[in-house]
């Protein structure tokens, strides 16, 4: 527990996750899924985790279109605990909108952004670190952000670069943020996990609300001052929001902060996955073989019973109604949605997104 009652958990829920076409799209986006086959969507695991964190004090913000599937997916969620987009607007405005409510109802609360499309199964350790970061964040004006732990030198993540220890002293684990870097090639993550000083940016940070939209106000004063009159004057969303700049929270307020030296990293030991791409949804699964041995068979998610299969690896994804049959195949990923149907392998799973990109350019909406 934080033992911080001004502490509220906030829970970004947009994007379309277009690596992971055709599951997931602009009208059903991964977080409304169960890709982990919990019975729980990502969404209900975001909430299920901030739990012992904030209790009831928790802000949904998502877009227009995927209101009505987040209140029927989170029934306790009160409305006014709701924030809506008209139009995606990127992290900064998503999650500076739900700080502009939280300061003007009281402007030293402290939240915490998690994003509703990730898989942590170790609460107990997520709460801890949590726990950390929203005393920090609470006792000085800086930003707290969660650097995952590398498994692997991975190429899909930005990384936290960290130096020296907030507070020696004191016995806490943060550590001041020197840079945040963008994905690297192969090399360069490898060369990064080898100095021991860089973890992967899993996107959560912890922070005062004011803190946070002052920080914004130093470099992009129109936005802050935007969002605080959404904040005020409410039924001024539609009119103030089409304007507002379109900008993630990295680049807005976390690397710009951290070159101010008022960024510190909690380090994060628990399990983390973003559920990126296919590839990363077949590890998160796991195979199981026929004589029971884990991670050289193929991974099913929907229904079993229509996947057969002959010495093959890889991810199934049967959500149609047609039989599927692999054989010989190693690494493979089959998708069928029914309206579509996708082949390829977990090596190019982060290809998918150009399958999106060439369906907008095609105007093929209906797919979308």
């Amino acid at each position: 527990m934080t033992g911080n009652e001004r502490f509220w958990a906030v829970i970004p829920a947009g994007g379309a996750g277009t690596r992971l076409w055709p599951v997931s799209r602009a009208g059903r986006p991964k977080f409304l899924h169960d890709l982990t086959r919990s019975g729980r969507s990502l969404l209900q695991q975001t909430w299920d985790r901030v739990q012992p964190l904030a209790g009831e004090r928790v802000l949904v913000v998502t877009g227009t279109a995927h209101r009505d599937a987040v209140v029927s997916q989170l029934p306790d969620l009160p409305a006014d605990q709701l924030l809506a987009e008209p139009t995606p607007r990127d992290s900064m405005a998503a999650i500076g909108l739900a700080a502009a409510v939280l300061e003007a109802r009281d402007p030293e609360a402290v939240l915490g952004s998690f994003a509703a499309d990730q898989v942590i199964h170790d609460v107990d350790g997520f709460t801890a670190c949590v726990s950390e970061a929203v005393a920090l964040a609470a006792a000085r004006e800086v930003v707290v952000t969660i650097g995952i732990e590398p498994t692997h030198p991975s190429t899909a993540f930005g990384y936290i670069r960290s130096g020296d220890l907030v507070d020696p002293a004191g016995g806490g684990t943060a550590r001041v943020v020197q840079e945040f870097v963008e994905k690297p090639d192969a090399e360069r993550a490898a060369a990064y996990l080898a100095t021991g000083q860089y973890r992967w940016n899993g996107g959560m940070f912890v922070v005062r609300a004011r803190v946070l939209l002052d920080l914004l106000a130093a470099n992009h004063p129109d936005l802050a001052a935007g969002l605080r009159e959404i904040a005020a004057d409410p039924t001024r969303l539609d009119e103030r929001w089409p304007g507002l700049e379109k900008i993630a929270i990295d680049h807005a307020v976390a690397e710009p902060a951290a070159e101010q030296g008022v960024v510190a990293t909690v380090p994060g030991t628990f399990d983390w996955d973003d559920v990126g791409d296919f590839d990363a949804l077949a590890g998160l699964l796991g195979a199981d073989t026929e004589d029971g041995d884990p991670g050289s068979g193929l991974a099913v998610l929907g229904d079993p019973a229509r996947v057969r299969t002959i010495d093959a690896s890889g991810i199934v994804v049967a959500d149609g109604q047609r039989d599927i049959a692999v054989v010989g195949l190693d690494d493979v990923v089959v998708v069928d949605t029914g309206d579509a149907l996708l082949v390829t392998t977990r090596a190019r799973a982060q290809d998918v997104k150009k399958i999106v990109e060439g369906l907008k350019a095609d105007r093929r909406t209906e797919l979308l």
